[in-house]
């Protein structure tokens, strides 16, 4: 082997060997928001089934940014957020009225208790967010898209504009944005019939909604598969509660 091919070998060895370390040293930003001192017992306890530090680390949300928790109930996955923009970065903890009586204030006593400081609360409106265009480098929805369809004004939840909804995510996203969906998935081919009575979504449903409404798909996940999930149970009650087959995506915005 001549001089020139061992030099090039080494220059290939070592190029490879830095693009693993820093893709390992952006990973450990996720493992290390989840492993963070002072989270509840209750929130360690979730960590297992939701797999945040996996699911986190698909959106590419990173220090310095500007994300939006969309109806983050008690911003479990807000304070995650939290320690992985750091802070010089800002997170929207966003709630509708019901979301906020659901959660019980619980979202005040987090920000309070684990000082986070670069969490804003914010009580919107679905139907008019006031959300500064191009503001926000990602959103994320757990669990919640679904809710978007949900109707059931007797329990104080309103028929929603959902395409309002996107329309406004879009705006406030900058180009480029991000948005991460994980939600409880349902039947093929029974697109939002189900949201109200099962709460779960078709993903192919979702998919071509938001691709509607201007966003690029980016990639999926099966972290949060369940096989076992015959999909035609209420996804928050016994027996099925924290074993729902879930779909994961990422899309962009443009």
């Amino acid at each position: 082997m001549n001089t020139a091919v061992r030099n090039l070998g080494a220059s290939l060895l070592l190029a490879a060997s830095c693009c693993f370390a820093t893709a390992a040293s952006a990973a450990d930003v996720y493992d290390q928001a989840v492993a963070h001192a002072g989270r509840t017992s209750d929130d360690k306890k979730r960590d297992p089934v939701d797999h945040p530090a996996e699911v986190l680390r698909l959106s590419g949300i990173k220090h310095g940014m500007q994300v939006a928790d969309f109806l983050a109930a008690d911003g479990y996955y807000s304070e995650l957020l939290s320690y992985i923009v750091g802070d010089t970065g800002h997170v929207l903890l966003l709630n509708n009225a019901p979301y906020d009586k659901f959660a019980n204030n619980a979202w005040k006593e987090r920000i309070e208790k684990q000082h986070l400081t670069n969490v804003e609360h914010r009580t919107v409106d679905p139907a008019n967010m006031g959300l500064a265009d191009a503001s926000l480098d990602a959103v994320i929805l757990v669990k919640v898209y679904h809710d978007l369809y949900w109707e059931e004004p007797k329990a104080g939840w309103p028929k929603i504009d959902v395409a309002g909804v996107l329309d406004q995510l879009a705006k406030a996203l900058k180009p480029g944005g991000t948005v991460l969906i994980v939600d409880h998935s349902a039947k093929p081919g029974s697109g939002s019939s189900v949201a109200t009575s099962l709460h779960r979504i078709d993903e192919a449903f979702m998919r071509k909604d938001f691709e509607s409404h201007g966003f690029t798909f980016v990639r999926k996940s099966d972290i949060l598969r369940r096989k076992t999930d015959k999909r035609d149970q209420i996804s928050y009650k016994p027996p099925i509660v924290g074993m729902t087959d879930r779909f994961v995506y990422v899309f962009r915005k443009g």
